[in-house]
């Protein structure tokens, strides 16, 4: 797989956040995405996602248009279901995606498999966001797309998505993480968009 970012450009109102933006990235390969606050992280992560059209430009794997279901998408808010227990919340998740991954497997490697059969809500934020980021294991996909991964995760949490990340890399997957803390993702390379703070 090669993932292809070819010219984009981003505009949000009457300001462009970047433009003519190029990179690419093949199998088994991390990009950080960085800058200040505004300058237009999770946008991009949006238009890879397909969720927002650029404005120029244009996301291409392996020379086609890419497809949604070859992605997994974790934005900055969770999307726990506070009325279903852990379990359930990732049950729910693995018959939408089409998963084959037992989620209990999932729960283990993200540290929550003793909080199974416990209501979402009750949850920390850091344990929401474990949560969140169990769903990338479920269903492989190729293209994980992450947006501020490490946010309410202390460094357990931390150690764990690093652990996660190198093992979908080991197999060939590609990550595309915008973020404004350090990720422990070695060999990763950095694509940092300028822009005034917002």
């Amino acid at each position: 797989m090669r993932l292809n970012i070819e010219g984009l450009a981003c505009r949000r109102g009457e300001r462009v956040l970047f433009d003519g933006l190029s990179f690419a990235a093949e199998a088994g390969d991390a990009v950080v995405v960085t800058g200040p606050n505004g300058a237009g992280k999770t946008s991009l992560i949006r238009l890879i996602a397909g969720l927002t059209p650029p404005q120029a430009g244009a996301v291409v794997v392996d020379g086609a248009p890419l497809a949604r279901e070859s992605l997994h998408l974790i934005g900055h808010l969770d999307a726990v279901k506070g009325a279903l227990t852990v379990k359930e919340n990732l049950a729910f998740s693995r018959a939408l995606l089409g998963g084959r991954i037992a989620g209990e497997t999932a729960l283990e490697a993200l540290g929550l498999a003793a909080l199974s059969e416990l209501p979402a809500r009750v949850l920390s934020a850091g344990q929401k966001r474990r949560l969140a980021l169990a769903r990338l294991l479920v269903a492989e996909r190729p293209l994980w797309l992450l947006d501020e991964p490490t946010a309410s995760l202390d460094a357990d949490g931390q150690a764990r998505l690093a652990a996660i990340v190198a093992a979908h890399r080991a197999k060939n997957g590609i990550v595309v993480a915008a973020t404004h803390a350090a990720l422990d993702f070695p060999g990763a390379r950095e694509v940092r968009l300028g822009g005034a703070p917002a």
